[in-house]
């Protein structure tokens, strides 16, 4: 083996990185253990005490705080931890119509609610389906009369062609998605969730959002749901605010100390005025030796000593905004902001701050709020002196003034942002700005504020009149351009409406855990034991190589912060057959040499290098169907992909180099190996089985199952999942096991009316399917729908609930749903033609692509057929939902994985065998029979895997393994008795 020694150092240096990835994993849950240890129970003990450590040095020897372990470990998907994901859809339709401000033009919204109808069913975007319903109702109308404005003038002319509209509104559009992605971004850092995953999905209007482990779905639907509201404040400086703040301290610890001693004494009398002063000296004499000993370390906000914490609580968490002068005194710094806190301490502050008491002193024109986002690699944030304007002490300037804003570069070569504002604003602006800018020694501070967060807070250097202002600062150019996001909020307000969610209960999750634990061990064993019961001491090292593979492939996914889910397990175990594939293959190789009686070193050697083409061709078709699915894919299904493809890497690795590695140790240490055991040494050994002859029997039986599948469709359809139908479901596990499907559907059709469904949904469980209120986007639909549901099932003792019972809930809106089924199919097709284009490439025949296109496209409609067929007849639901189409894919590329192998021997033998006197039907048929130790033993090896997964896997993921699991069956099948005979009936003369 050429090599050996860079093969060795990489599979070193690729261990310890793998080691290292997972060691965040092991060390983030040993403080986690330790945090539940101690609250005893007690979930708000659990957060503090995280919270608490949040910078603390908890790694061994590297020292690594608890917040950077926590954000490199292996994050668990929402069915593994619970949690909650949610699409959103951006308004579109509102957005136009406020482009061309609210026109009252009957064509124009005729168009627009033709279009809201169209996007239903059409795979267009929003925007061309409005100009093709307008370009209908008015051919020779001109949009440009309705949209161009003197504020967007130098964007769009007044004599624009509807073209140029069209892209006028389709940048809009794209701009509101992103400013929107920005400020979900920001509202979901308010829930303080670990591993919150948002992502714009590409090519539509929707953004996803994944929060693991939230436990308030309601307060995340009315959060994520508000339209944004951008303002501008004048600001209060730090020095003018300080005597405020000692006052509101000496308040908080008069009240503590009374509440101590139990007195009867009154809080006003501890902070008359004539004690503030010596008050603030004392608190900045004592603050001047707390600066002093933090200077060194700004993680460390809060002073040990008991002395400032009875004295002075609400400095205690909140430290003063302080400098140091040369002469080492503290100083208060100027600006707007007032004091930090560590995120821990928000809370406090805000409820210090809160109590009528302490509002009591603050004056009405001041209030504080944070800042948006922490500092810079810490979990500090900013509070800010907010000053009240006008008679309704409210902002100086709203957002909805703002016409443009986009991230520019300054003189410096620094990041900027260019605001600029129509001609209202503008003049308001420059009232504005000149009285933050008339005294030159104390220039003060606008504050830029979205949703009550301090975004920005730029020092207004001059009187900017025209409308048009930079703000500059010490920007990257992502800041920037979210700042500019930001900052057109206020003028493209459309709002996000949730149009599809799913709820996952905490205890549902933990099943999916030690389910997926549970299947992936056993699986492991099952396939352990098989290859050393079938290949003798040549199957440990195949057993040592996958433990190997295992191990690689988990550290990968934790390096790529990759989120591992349910069908991600199942990527695993499906691994776990693709690896053992490969070994397969290479073994049988080297069963073919030892027979034509080479010795075990030669033969090891040609066996690796006979089988390097079947194994690089079926697992490069593997991995475009795992490519595929990520590319098309989306949640979950990217999630299996991802995994599927690592895994198919580091099998290659493993099988061909590992393995390679371990074989040259034991035969220079001179040790016996062995490929068989006696009774698998002869197993399919001179197989002469008819498979070319009985062909057409196949076809018979083929197209039979398939028509009667396709009757199937057209009669009684599917068991479509909740992502494929839309509505709203709810998994529940009732009270009273022996409760039927029928009996609750009859129940809970009383109330939501017909056409509910309900199915069984593992042992326990029930899965009910309702439409009631889909089309309703309020922010309390979602709450209406699971009242009504649960009162419903209330009004029968047998089938009372109550919340605690509902374990999961998903919400599929109609437009995702009809999307969805269309992105499905098209994703399929086009995995066959890519595959199909593949196999061109490779084998240089088109009967051989021809031949892959229809096994594969043969193995989808046997799946179909047979989800249809049967999907009423078996103990548990058949539905078609996004976790099929993974599972057809899989089975396309797993059908296509075997295909190949055999495809390989084909064309390897007619190369042979190409002397005329050689029958083509013969030598393929002998070429079949050559590799059908290799085809059963990998078929059974996977099907033992997808049984432990259908069995032990979980109810989330019964159906999608049941998928695999029949979809192997036929992908064996065809790749033997359908895929060949096809290159037989179409290359009669072409084949030699």
């Amino acid at each position: 083996m050429q090599g050996k020694g860079v093969v060795k150092f990489f599979a070193i240096v690729l261990a310890i990185v793998c080691l290292y990835q997972l060691s965040f994993t092991w060390v983030a849950r040993k403080v986690e253990d330790d945090a539940r240890v101690y609250a005893k129970g007690d979930t708000a003990k659990v957060k503090a005490y995280l919270d608490s450590i949040s910078t603390q040095p908890v790694y061994p020897l590297l020292k690594h705080d608890y917040q950077y372990v926590k954000q490199r470990e292996l994050a668990l998907g929402l069915d593994l931890e619970g949690g909650m994901s949610v699409t959103m859809q951006i308004s579109l339709n509102e957005l136009v119509k406020k482009l061309a401000n609210n026109n009252p033009d009957v064509v124009f919204n005729q168009a627009l609610n033709a279009a809201t109808v169209d996007a239903n069913t059409s795979q267009q975007d929003y925007i061309t389906l409005f100009v093709n319903e307008y370009e209908k109702l008015n051919p020779n109308g001109k949009l440009a009369a309705i949209f161009s404005t003197k504020d967007n003038q130098d964007h769009l002319k007044f004599n624009a062609t509807n073209s140029e509209v069209e892209a006028y509104l389709k940048d809009q559009a794209g701009t509101a998605v992103k400013q929107s992605y920005t400020i979900l971004n920001t509202r979901i850092d308010q829930f303080g969730v670990a591993n919150a995953n948002i992502q714009l999905q590409k090519g539509t209007d929707r953004i996803l959002i994944e929060l693991p482990g939230v436990k308030e779905p309601d307060r995340v639907r009315k959060l994520l749901s508000g339209t944004a509201k951008l303002e501008f404040y004048q600001t209060y400086d730090n020095q003018q605010v300080y005597q405020l703040l000692s006052n509101i301290n000496g308040l908080i610890a008069a009240k503590i100390k009374a509440s101590k001693k139990d007195t009867s004494k009154t809080i006003a009398k501890t902070t008359t005025a004539n004690k503030d002063s010596a008050a603030a000296k004392g608190a900045l004499a004592l603050l001047n030796k707390v600066q002093k000993s933090n200077e060194k370390d700004t993680s460390k906000l809060n002073s040990k000593s008991s002395q400032f914490v009875d004295q002075y609580p609400l400095f205690n968490v909140l430290k003063p905004m302080m400098y140091q002068t040369q002469n080492g005194q503290g100083e208060l710094a100027r600006g707007p902001i007032v004091g930090r806190a560590e995120v821990k301490d928000t809370a406090k502050v805000n409820q210090y701050l809160r109590s009528p008491d302490i509002k009591a002193v603050i004056p009405q024109s001041m209030k504080f709020l944070w800042s948006v986002k922490p500092q810079p690699k810490t979990k500090i944030f900013e509070l800010y002196a907010i000053k009240l304007a006008g008679a309704e002490n409210g902002p100086v300037l709203a957002g909805d003034v703002i016409t443009d804003a986009h991230n520019d570069v300054d003189q410096k070569g620094g990041a900027e942002v260019v605001m600029v504002m129509n001609s209202n604003g503008a003049e308001k602006w420059s009232t504005v700005t000149a009285a933050a800018a008339a005294d030159p020694n104390n220039k003060q501070s606008i504050a830029i504020v979205l949703d009550d967060n301090v975004y920005s807070a730029p020092v207004v250097e001059n009187t900017i009149s025209g409308g048009v202002s930079s703000i500059s600062g010490n920007f990257t150019t992502e800041e920037a351009t979210d700042l500019a996001n930001v900052l057109k909020a206020g003028r493209l307000p459309a709002p996000a409406h949730v149009v599809a969610e799913a709820v996952v209960g905490p205890s549902l999750g933990q099943e999916a855990i030690h389910a997926g634990l549970l299947s992936s061990l056993i699986g492991l064993l099952v396939v352990l034991v098989f290859m050393i019961a079938y290949y003798n001491r040549a199957g440990t090292v195949a057993v040592v190589a996958v433990i190997i593979n295992i191990f690689f492939l988990m550290g990968i996914l934790t390096s790529l912060g990759a989120v591992l889910t349910m069908p991600g397990v199942a990527g695993i175990v499906l691994t776990l057959g693709i690896s053992v594939d490969a070994n397969v293959l290479i073994y049988e190789r080297v069963r073919e040499e030892l027979a034509l009686g080479k010795s075990i070193r030669i033969a090891v050697n040609d066996g690796f290098k006979h089988a390097l083409s079947s194994i690089l061709d079926s697992n490069i078709s593997t991995f475009l169907t795992g490519l595929i699915l990520f590319v098309f894919g989306t949640g979950t299904i990217q999630g299996f992909a991802i995994t599927l493809m690592i895994g198919i890497v580091t099998s290659l690795f493993c099988s061909l180099l590992i393995s390679r590695l371990i074989f040259e140790y034991m035969l220079e240490k001179g040790w016996d190996i062995k490929f068989s055991n006696p009774w698998s040494s002869h197993t399919f050994k001179n197989a002469n089985y008819a498979f070319v002859k009985n062909r057409f029997k196949f076809y018979i039986f083929s197209i039979a199952f398939i028509v009667a599948g396709l009757i199937s469709m057209a009669t009684q359809g599917f068991n479509y999942g909740v992502d494929f139908v839309g509505g709203h479901t709810y998994v529940v596990k009732f009270n009273n096991t022996n409760i039927t499907p029928e009996e609750v559907r009859q129940i809970v059709n009383k109330t939501l009316g017909e056409g509910n469904e309900v199915k069984t949904f593992g042992t326990d469980k029930l899965s009910i399917t309702t439409k009631y209120l889909i089309n309703d986007n309020g922010p309390t639909a979602d709450a209406k729908v699971e009242d009504a549901l649960i009162k419903a099932l209330s009004t029968n003792p047998q089938t009372r609930i109550t919340k605690a019972n509902i374990v999961s809930e998903q919400k599929v809106a109609p437009t995702i749903a009809n999307g969805l089924k269309k992105s499905a199919a098209l994703t399929v097709i086009f995995a066959i033609i890519i595959i199909s284009a593949y196999i061109l490439i490779r084998f240089r025949k088109w009967q051989f692509s021809l031949g892959a296109m229809v096994a594969t496209v043969h193995d989808a409609l046997m799946v179909l057929s047979f989800f249809s067929l049967f999907k009423d007849v078996l103990p548990f639901s058949l539905d078609i939902d996004q976790s099929f189409i993974a599972a057809i894919l899989t089975v396309i590329g797993y059908s296509i994985n075997d295909t190949v192998v055999v495809f390989d021997r084909i064309r390897e033998f007619l190369s042979l065998h190409h002397a005329k006197t050689d029958d083509p039907k013969e030598v393929i048929n002998n070429a079949i029979n050559n590799t059908l130790s290799r085809t059963i033993i990998t078929a059974l090896t996977v099907l033992l895997i997808l049984l432990v997964l259908f069995i032990f896997g979980g109810d989330v993921i019964r159906g999608f393994s049941f998928a695999l699991l029949i979809g192997v069956c036929f992908g064996t099948y065809s790749s033997i008795c359908v895929a060949t005979p096809v290159i037989i009936d179409f290359g009669k003369k072409d084949l030699r």
